[in-house]
């Protein structure tokens, strides 16, 4: 709203496009500072003056109801009267509307997210692109575009034939039974071990992928029973994170599929031969061959994700494709886009590698190969076991104290991750996370749980003094709100904006920093202000920013998979 204010003060005075002009409105440093800055750098070329004296003559001309503008060096910062634009920033909130973007326009949008691997336990590792691809999925949700999740399995591939391998020579039913995802690690892990020695094993693998391609009994039999179990682990995990897929389908699902892709690329000359293998030649476009076809005749990564993307497009309708993969893939979705574009797929434009940063454990990384991994669900059990103690502690007479410290601990879990630029590697720390003071998810949690208690308190007085409200009285907003009120509520109407921003830049984080300045500025304005007044006039306004406040958290923090539980 502010901005849209600011727009009609600044547009009849600079020859600028509405566009244009809000594009390169700032936030002042500080709000002695004013409300909003419009910095004069690109008119200085255009009107032949240095950009200070463009400041003083924009300022001098503005003349508009309740906004005072100011010449600041470069910058022309515009005042906004608080009692005369609080209310009307208040009623923007309280509209059923307010946070109901139509941007999207109902486009559909796939969001490739998850992905485990078969066979592998559910890792610390995993919870990135699970948790960013979900928190995307309700951001373009929220936003009024329709996003499809989908979970693109790691089920098929050379690794595959690795397991049944490690199965055969190494195999224990009994153990494999009682714990079937350890014992499978167990059996990967060692296969990596022994190949170093023995030379055997690779050619072994490959020929029982080789088997698996062409149908073997036996090899399907061992695949499909490592699809199951691992399908029962994850769906154990998807549930406790509170995720949700419209479809699970694994690479295994393209196999019928991936013939007419190959087909197309030699009909259109596209591919060559290398050393047996068959590959798309990408040199003039600066990267390595793709290879599509190994010098066995079995198929590889880039194969079956051309055939994902065909079907993503053609199939489920897609307008927009988003692969919530780890950076180390760049080079690989690079291949991928390169290789449809010279197949003349002008949709390519449209898919984007969603790459992040690698998640560590305590400074290392980890990785599946060596048997170096933290289970999440220790983790998660971990984190839950001590927000159950900090209640203990603190609240023992809590009711449903375990559903509250499921909410904390897994919350503060996906907090701990969402809150840092997706590009960024993540050291994850348990002690860190489950802080309830600083940038976490217990601190946002406990806020929340703050405006709830005002509003539960206020409804007391209210019963108690059998108030007429405050409709025929002057709303004094400036003296109500202070400082630190005012700041906050211009803060909650910039949900809308930082939701666009988030969707323009794949990135969670952008609305995880909200959240937390909107966490932050309440508590300022809890310190400052006696929200709970004996003066009716000045509780009023400020109860009703404590509830906005609660509805703004709430709205946020559900959009990034954590929940707000109303006491803690």
């Amino acid at each position: 709203m502010l901005k849209k204010w600011a727009l009609e003060a600044i547009q009849p005075h600079v020859n600028l496009s509405a566009e244009e002009i809000g594009a390169l409105f700032e936030l002042p440093p500080s709000a002695a500072m004013g409300d909003m800055a419009f910095p004069c750098y690109m008119l200085a070329k255009a009107y032949r003056r240095s950009p200070q004296e463009i400041a003083v003559n924009i300022a001098n001309l503005i003349d508009m109801k309740g906004v005072k503008a100011e010449a600041a060096g470069p910058y022309v910062n515009l005042f906004f009267d608080r009692d005369y634009y609080a209310g009307m920033l208040m009623e923007a909130l309280q509209q059923s509307s307010f946070a109901q973007s139509n941007i999207g326009q109902g486009k559909k949008v796939i969001i490739d997210m998850s992905s485990p691997n078969i066979a592998k336990p559910f890792g610390i590792g995993h919870l990135r692109s699970t948790m960013i691809g979900a928190a995307l999925y309700k951001m373009y949700q929220t936003a009024g575009y329709e996003p499809i999740s989908v979970n693109h399995l790691g089920d098929w591939g050379t690794q595959f034939g690795k397991q049944i391998t490690a199965y055969k020579r190494w195999g224990d039913d009994e153990a494999l039974k009682e714990n079937p995802i350890q014992e499978s690690l167990r059996l990967y892990v060692r296969f990596h071990e022994e190949v170093e020695q023995d030379e055997t094993l690779e050619p072994e693998a490959r020929n029982w992928f080789r088997l698996l391609e062409a149908g073997d009994e036996e090899a399907l039999r061992l695949w499909t029973y490592f699809v199951e179990v691992s399908m029962q682990e994850f769906n154990r995990m998807y549930e406790r994170l509170d995720v949700t897929f419209d479809y699970v389908l694994g690479e295994s699902f393209y196999n019928d599929k991936m013939s007419k892709v190959v087909q197309e690329l030699e009909d259109k000359g596209l591919l060559e031969e290398s050393e047996g293998a068959k590959v798309v030649r990408l040199e003039d476009v600066g990267m390595p061959p793709c290879l599509i076809m190994k010098s066995d005749g079995t198929t590889i990564y880039p194969t079956r994700d051309l055939a994902t993307a065909f079907y993503r497009h053609n199939v489920l309708k897609a307008e927009q494709i988003l692969y919530v993969v780890g950076g180390e893939q760049k080079l690989h979705f690079q291949q991928v886009f390169a290789v449809l574009d010279k197949m003349g797929a002008e949709w390519v434009k449209d898919c984007t590698h969603v790459h992040f940063g690698l998640m560590k454990f305590e400074g290392k990384k980890m990785s599946t190969r060596r048997g170096k991994i933290v289970y999440l669900e220790e983790v998660l059990d971990e984190a839950v076991a001590r927000a159950l103690q900090v209640i203990e502690d603190k609240n023992p007479e809590l009711e449903d104290k375990y559903q509250v410290a499921k909410d904390v601990g897994i919350g503060a879990i996906i907090f701990g991750d969402l809150k840092n630029n997706r590009v960024n590697e993540v050291d994850f720390s348990l002690e860190d996370a489950l802080n309830f003071e600083g940038e976490t998810g217990p601190y946002l949690q406990y806020t929340y749980t703050r405006t709830q208690s005002i509003l539960a308190k206020s409804l007391t007085l209210d019963q108690e003094r059998e108030t007429e409200g405050i409709e025929n009285q002057e709303v004094m907003y400036a003296e109500a709100l202070g400082e630190s009120g005012w700041i906050l509520l211009k803060l909650l109407n910039r949900f809308n904006e930082q939701l666009k921003r988030g969707i323009q830049n794949n990135e969670p984080s952008v609305l995880a920093r909200f959240v937390l300045d909107v966490a932050q500025a309440f508590n300022h304005f809890y310190s400052q202000e006696r929200i709970l007044s004996e003066e009716e006039h000045l509780r009023t306004v400020r109860v009703t920013l404590a509830r906005l406040t609660g509805e703004s958290l709430q709205r946020t923090m559900n959009v990034l998979g954590l929940r707000t539980p109303n006491r803690m």
